[in-house]
């Protein structure tokens, strides 16, 4: 067993998937106009629009820092106010590039347990931003993760209502989807219903984290929102003159399916060590939906694996936990032996 298939860290430290390569390849030959003028391009944006089943705009970037923080930079005014989950990776990994591309806008973090907002946590913070008036940060955003940060997955339904609540006092939506393919494998609907039947109106779609060399997009549902993007896509270095490489990559992801079938891959052996764990007398802090794994970890359990090679994070302990929590994600790229390897270091100690 190589140290490659030991590392259970994060689904970042994934190769790129042969599909994506072969792709890259294919687009490197010959000549064809820069910044997206070209045919790969081109051909994305349609099956984009198939996969989605509707009319949209999307714009590739490379990194998910990137598509987040432009795509709530297209909803906020410098004067406004993001709503977010208090661990949403727009609010604690992004080095304030949100807050940078939008000029000022202000992230308003809600708590839960489980990484998913409830509309109704979202009526006292707007009524005391109306109340404050001119003293306040005007509401304009609403974020949401999917999948969240702590493994969960929100149900078509749970976005739309969600949304509703948001679209009522005039803001928009962003989906932070750096694994939507992990969300919509595990909810199995589709891609349009899982983004904008359900009220979403700009998604960051993430490809690095699912088989992608570098590659994510934002996807605007609503082509008004889209107004005086491109320029701010230019103006934030994300316009790639070579765009039929970052092209190339998404296209090879969503063409046939292949991003769906790697998120399902990822679940499927997030679901086999989530059982072997719960086997194994290890607690689970979340039911796990896509393909990461929060356990409570012994200590020396942690140190026994460490010792024969696996790599993993130690993740902040919710208050009231009994023992330290683990982070443990499953990859495309990885197999069922890979995972069984893991459950019997564990019994090994």
């Amino acid at each position: 067993m190589n140290e490659h298939a030991r590392s259970f860290a994060s689904d970042n430290v994934a190769p790129v998937a042969p599909q994506v390569l072969a792709a890259i390849e294919r687009a490197s030959r010959g000549t064809v106009h820069s910044y997206g003028d070209d045919p790969v391009t081109a051909r994305l944006q349609a099956v984009a629009r198939e996969v989605f089943e509707t009319e949209l705009l999307l714009y590739p970037v490379a990194t998910g820092t990137a598509a987040n923080a432009l795509a709530l930079a297209s909803l906020a005014p410098p004067h406004g106010a993001v709503f977010c989950h208090e661990v949403a990776h727009v609010n604690t990994d992004e080095c304030g590039a949100p807050e940078f591309y939008t000029a000022g806008a202000k992230l308003l973090a809600l708590p839960s347990p489980d990484g998913k907002l409830q509309p109704t946590q979202l009526a006292a913070p707007i009524a005391h931003a109306h109340e404050m008036g001119v003293h306040h940060v005007e509401p304009a955003a609403l974020s949401l993760s999917q999948a969240t940060e702590w493994g969960t997955v929100y149900t078509p339904g749970e976005l739309a209502a969600l949304s509703a609540a948001a679209h009522a006092e005039g803001m928009g939506v962003h989906l932070d989807g750096a694994r939507i393919a992990n969300a919509l494998a595990h909810l199995q609907c589709t891609p349009a219903e899982g983004t904008w039947k359900a009220g979403i109106d700009v998604l960051s779609l993430g490809g690095t984290k699912n088989g992608a060399l570098a590659a994510e997009a934002v996807v605007f549902f609503s082509p008004e929102r889209a107004r005086g993007f491109e320029r701010r896509r230019k103006r934030a270095g994300q316009l790639w003159s070579k765009m039929r490489f970052l092209s190339a990559q998404l296209l090879a992801l969503l063409e046939d399916g292949l991003w769906l079938r790697h998120g399902a891959h990822a679940n499927a052996l997030a679901q086999q060590l989530a059982t072997g764990l719960t086997k194994a007398g290890i607690g689970l802090v979340q039911a796990v939906q896509a393909n990461e794994v929060f356990a409570y970890l012994p200590a020396e359990a942690a140190a026994g694996l460490r010792a024969q090679g696996f790599e993993f994070y130690d993740w902040p302990t919710p208050p009231g936990s009994p023992l330290p929590v683990a982070r443990l994600v499953t990859r495309f790229d990885q197999q069922h032996e890979d995972v069984a390897a893991l459950l019997a270091a564990l019994h090994r100690g």
